[in-house]
């Protein structure tokens, strides 16, 4: 993951792939798709830990890093999920100093963190896999406002926006550009507080369009789009323009 802190300090643009759906070979085509990195998700996607397991396989198989999103700031799916090899971990709804704190110590060994000591599968197949990257959510109005005081935690690598959540949270309509004043109010000044702290600012985007806007604003982790998403979408565009085509409902 050493290249991705990399390219994330030089502000270069790095492009995730986004998997739920619980199949290994799905995470080994995304991962063999162009993307820079690949994010398992196992709070919003369909995916256990023995799913999981065989999905980071086939992120390694692919060649490119992999995150896993954890259920919940909970040590023990954070230590599990680095001990199968994820290269990095990121941790949703982080509203406080204290559990920016937390999640940070559930990354990282002593003296840095609490990290239980037990790599089985991370030594084997990632040599950063004693400093591996924690990104943290910030993706509620209360957050926000606690932006500058989170990313100040030693030990945070990266922030990442849930902009569905960050809007819910502010009573708006939800969207990935930030379509709102008050919405992209909120995502600029996420980033403006990620600038100040030298933590990495990632969204997710939706869209290549997307993406180009929030790098424009320094976004650097760039979320693209879910398997689900994209299969959902392109299955609806190839059915209707077949019956387009032929005419019969």
């Amino acid at each position: 993951m050493s290249s991705v802190r990399e390219r994330w300090k030089a502000g270069e643009a790095t492009f995730g792939a986004w998997c739920t759906i619980p199949s290994s070979w799905t995470a080994e085509v995304a991962a063999r798709s162009g993307h820079d990195w690949v994010c398992i998700d196992t709070q919003h996607g369909l995916i256990g830990y023995e799913v999981m397991l065989p999905m980071l396989q086939a992120v390694s198989a692919g060649g490119v890093p992999s995150f896993v999103r954890v259920p919940w700031n909970e040590p023990g799916s954070i230590m599990k999920a680095l001990d199968a090899g994820a290269g990095g971990i990121i941790v949703p709804m982080i509203n406080s100093v204290g559990e920016a704190q937390a999640a940070v110590d559930a990354c990282r060994y002593p003296p840095e963190g609490t990290r239980s000591m037990g790599p089985i599968r991370a030594r084997e197949v990632d040599g950063d896999w004693r400093r591996p990257i924690c990104v943290v959510m910030i993706e509620t109005v209360q957050a926000v406002d606690r932006a500058d005081e989170i990313l100040s935690v030693p030990g945070i690598d990266g922030v990442f926006v849930g902009p569905n959540d960050l809007a819910v949270s502010a009573g708006l309509d939800s969207s990935y550009e930030g379509s709102h004043p008050e919405h992209r109010r909120l995502i600029e000044a996420i980033a403006r507080a990620a600038r100040s702290n030298s933590v990495a600012a990632g969204i997710m985007c939706g869209s290549p369009e997307v993406a180009a806007q929030w790098h424009k604003l320094g976004f650097v982790m760039l979320g693209l789009q879910s398997d689900t998403r994209l299969l959902a979408a392109a299955s609806k565009e190839i059915a209707a323009r077949s019956r387009d085509l032929i005419g019969d409902s």
